[in-house]
This record gives C-alpha cells, sequence and structure tokens, in this order.
C-alpha cells in the first residue's frame, strides 16, 4: 500500500468513526438535546415533532455515512473511483453547509467548524484518491 493510501486509509476511518458516534443522538433523550442546545448558546429548543425527527433523522444519516467510509477505506483498490466522487460530494456539501449556515443564523464558530472543514476533508480525499495513485 502507498504512503498516500495509507492517509486516506486513516482518514476515512477518522471522519468514518467520528460520523458514526451521532448514532448516540438517535437514542438520547430529548431533554439532553435541549441541554446541549442551550450550553451551545442557541438559546432554548423549540420541542415539536419535526424538530425532533430531523435531529435524530440527521444523526441516523450521519452514522450511516460513518459506516460507508469505514467500508469504503476497507478497500482502496476495488472502492477508489466512489471515494474520490465522496471526496467531490463532500467538499460541495461543505460550501452549501457554509451558506446554510449563514442563512440559518447560526454562530460563526459553528459555521467555521462545520463548512471549512468539510470542505477541506473532501479536497484532501480527492488528491490522496487521484488516478495517478494505484493501489
Amino acid at each position: 500500500m502507498t504512503r498516500p493510501d495509507k492517509a486516506l486509509t486513516i482518514l476515512l476511518r477518522i471522519i468514518g468513526g467520528t460520523a458514526l458516534l451521532a448514532v448516540v443522538a438517535v437514542i438520547m433523550p430529548l431533554s439532553w438535546m435541549a441541554s446541549f442546545h442551550r450550553w451551545f448558546g442557541l438559546g432554548e429548543m423549540p420541542i415539536a415533532p419535526v424538530v425532533e425527527y430531523l435531529a435524530r433523522s440527521l444523526s441516523a444519516f450521519y452514522a450511516l455515512f460513518g459506516a460507508f467510509c469505514l467500508f469504503l477505506s476497507s478497500d482502496l483498490a476495488r472502492y477508489r473511483p466512489v471515494v474520490r466522487f465522496l471526496g467531490w460530494l463532500a467538499a460541495v456539501t461543505g460550501i452549501a453547509l457554509i451558506g446554510i449556515d449563514v442563512a440559518a443564523g447560526m454562530p460563526w464558530w459553528w459555521t467555521a467548524s462545520e463548512g471549512p472543514p468539510t470542505i477541506a476533508a473532501g479536497a484532501l480525499i480527492v488528491f490522496l484518491a487521484r488516478r495517478d495513485n494505484p493501489a
């Protein structure tokens, strides 16, 4: 395995493992979510079915994404085109997240810690999974 492939495997596993932790929010009590909402300085969390649904379903999606990254990291030679596509999608999603965060009025530190790192991770995945780096 080449050095870029080792780095890509580690990066995918870090992203995957971190995203997989979101499974906790799928089952955590709603009162805990409300406490985190206040702790982050976002005020009182609206308690409504759609808010709970969105929080839990997004967390489930993050966990699914994490499992997918871990799966892809298991065989880069086979999944390299998919990994490269995932990198492009991540970079574009990072750009969208900046716009969403700004439009939603999220704090600057939230926007800075979400969109730009997602763009950077996507770009790094694309770079490490480039065609001239066969397994």
